[in-house]
């Protein structure tokens, strides 16, 4: 088997194996936190960065846009400023923790994703977010690291790839994205 025939047919293994549940519980949180007007954090490294940051687009633009309801979220990704300021100065461990203490407050929402469980920043985040009263979410990989047993609710993908696990991450953050997108009441064209 080719390697690209190898890899859509591991690929489809690992979402096959996605706890459905756990998604549609995720949708559920992210509804009751738009319907209350609560704040939304995503964070992550690397990779987990930049679906963190795609997830906050999709639900800021495709699922608030014409829309009654909107989402309050931000990704912690994305001040590049602010990242490099504490990451200079004070340490890359605080750089989404600190942000967490300028916004959240309790019964906000937060995000943390990392393929390994084991990032010192987005750990330092989900513990942020416990203390400040915020319910957590993750989107963790292989055996859900120490962020895994931070969450509220870990959706953990079980696989030992880290493309893999990353590529399960996104698609978990469009089936949630377009729960709201296309799985609700789409605005009526004026």
């Amino acid at each position: 088997m080719s390697f690209c025939k190898q890899y859509r047919a591991d690929l489809l293994k690992v979402i096959e194996s996605l706890d459905i549940g756990k998604v549609e519980a995720a949708i559920a949180w992210f509804r009751q936190a738009r319907d209350e007007n609560r704040q939304i954090f995503t964070c992550g490294n690397g990779g987990s960065a930049s679906t963190a940051s795609h997830f906050v687009t999709d639900l800021l633009k495709g699922a608030s846009y014409g829309r009654a309801r909107r989402f309050r979220i931000q990704a912690l990704t994305d001040s590049l400023s602010t990242i490099t300021a504490y990451a200079n100065d004070v340490s890359y461990e605080c750089v989404f923790a600190e942000q967490l203490r300028n916004f959240a407050v309790p019964g906000d929402l937060a995000m943390c994703i990392s393929g390994s469980g084991n990032s010192p920043n987005v750990l330092a985040a989900a513990r942020c977010a416990r203390e400040l009263g915020c319910r957590i979410i993750t989107l963790t990989g292989r055996d859900g690291g120490k962020l895994g047993s931070m969450a509220d609710l870990n959706i953990c993908v079980g696989h030992p790839h880290m493309g893999r696990i990353e590529d399960a991450h996104f698609a978990i953050c469009h089936m949630i994205g377009y729960a709201f997108m296309e799985g609700e009441c789409v605005p009526a064209a004026e």
